[in-house]
């Protein structure tokens, strides 16, 4: 994940400090030196580093301490407030027109997510904005890039535009904006073509497509894995077409975030959305102040809270609720939950969002806790019948051995699930029919 290496060092280093009463300059030496050396590991320019240690140091000695704070605490929420700031300070919300269609423009080097951007941007905009999108396939040279937007426009559910690969990108963005107001379309995006590196021949191209349609923003992709390689793409695809959002793709891998870090500070321009994974849902708005909490370990409620409202069904909730008061809990109704659960994401990320559970994520990563096993207790209640799921009880040595067979399991594993589902139930009757689970649940695959 992301910030992980950075995170630890940031809060290792915050630990040094040992200020009393007020905080003077011998108390930020150390600490800030920690602070300096992980930015630069995390891939953070020089200078961004030097003048973000500086708008610590001036802060702390320019500030006296916040009523109810300590010096401890008003370091930490001074790094917070400047990292929050590095980061971008304010959300920064896609630009609408106020006259319809509204067209993004994509842009970015080859191999940084570029289409498959294009088109979770589509996802987000027609489930959470409840706009209609068209994918203008805007792309004519990379083998394969018009198919795989068609692809993804299907699996958003939305338009596709294409006039093939001998028509002039200029001509097919042009042509696309009368297609998306025939169909009654709110929001234009075009994929552009990418190079391996910035030329002028790609460049003069995008121009002459800006010219053409005027888009309302031009959104810049960058690979997170990149590092500081991204952050002078950045600064040369705004230096020469002038961009006014960054998308950042791949933020869920082993990046180690200099380029979120550093991008607002170099380019001016800020982060807009994360990547967070492969699925066509992965994207998400970039909230500086809530990946600055999550970096010093303070979590992220807030998203975590937004996560559970939009991967929740609410009438599959209030039946589990019902079951569970009526002591009639199925392992259907636990197959729904744990399915709820896994889209929240993995145990980690879910810890990482809540406040002071940094230690027991570093022990389930210690105890190297495979989330596979929840695809094998997934397969294990579907190889039973739908009778069987009802009443596990009835589940006797040969049923045991072929739901086994059919779940590619073994004897043992049912018996362990069969034993922990049942000590869930007790424990679910025992709480009244509460459906928060108490202190010591064990889930029957842990």
């Amino acid at each position: 994940m992301a910030f992980e290496n950075l995170s630890d060092k940031l809060q290792n280093a915050l630990k040094l400090f040992r200020g009393h009463g007020r905080i003077t300059e011998e108390d930020l030496k150390e600490p800030l030196r920690q602070v300096r050396m992980a930015l630069l590991e995390a891939d953070v320019s020089f200078k961004v580093a030097k003048d973000f240690i500086n708008g610590i140091k001036t802060k702390a000695l320019d500030t006296s301490i916040d009523q109810g704070f300590n010096a401890h605490q008003q370091i930490i929420k001074i790094v917070n407030e400047e990292l929050a700031a590095l980061l971008g300070g304010e959300v920064a919300k896609l630009a609408v027109s106020p006259k319809p269609p509204t067209i993004y423009m994509f842009c970015g080097l080859q191999g940084a997510g570029k289409t498959t951007s294009v088109a979770k941007l589509a996802h987000y905009l027609k489930y959470k904005k409840n706009k209609k999108c068209l994918l203008v396939a805007g792309d004519i040279y990379r083998p394969a890039a018009i198919e795989q937007l068609e692809v993804l426009a299907k699996q958003v559910g939305t338009p596709f535009f294409s006039l093939g690969d001998k028509v002039s990108p200029v001509e097919i963005a042009r042509l696309a904006l009368e297609k998306a107001q025939y169909l009654g379309c709110d929001v234009v995006l075009i994929d552009t073509a990418g190079r391996l590196h910035i030329d002028e021949e790609l460049m003069q191209e995008l121009k002459d497509i800006k010219a053409a349609v005027e888009p309302t923003e031009v959104l810049l992709t960058v690979d997170a894995m990149t590092g500081q390689d991204a952050v002078n793409v950045a600064a040369s695809f705004n230096e020469q077409l002038g961009i006014d959002g960054i998308i950042v793709t791949k933020l869920d891998g082993d990046a180690r975030g200099g380029a979120v870090l550093s991008v607002k500070a170099v380019t001016g321009k800020s982060v807009k959305f994360v990547g967070m994974g492969e699925k066509i849902d992965a994207l998400e708005p970039f909230y500086p102040d809530r990946m600055a909490s999550r970096i010093l370990g303070m979590g992220d409620i807030l998203s975590l809270i937004e996560k559970i409202k939009d991967t929740t069904d609410l009438a599959k909730a209030i039946e589990t609720e019902r079951a569970i008061r009526k002591n009639e809990f199925t392992l259907d109704n636990f197959l729904e939950q744990m399915q709820q659960v896994r889209k929240l994401g993995s145990m980690e990320s879910i810890l990482s969002m809540i406040p002071g559970t940094g230690g027991i994520a570093e022990k389930l990563k210690e105890a190297k806790v495979d989330e596979r096993e929840l695809d094998r207790v997934a397969a294990i209640i579907r190889s039973m019948t739908p009778k069987e799921r009802r009443r596990p009880e009835i589940i006797n040595g040969s049923r045991r051995r072929r739901i086994a067979d059919g779940s590619g399991t073994k004897v043992q594993d049912v018996n362990k699930l069969l034993k922990g589902f049942e000590q869930s139930r007790k424990l679910m009757k025992q709480m009244g029919g509460m459906t928060k689970f108490g202190k010591g649940f064990k889930l029957p695959f842990m």
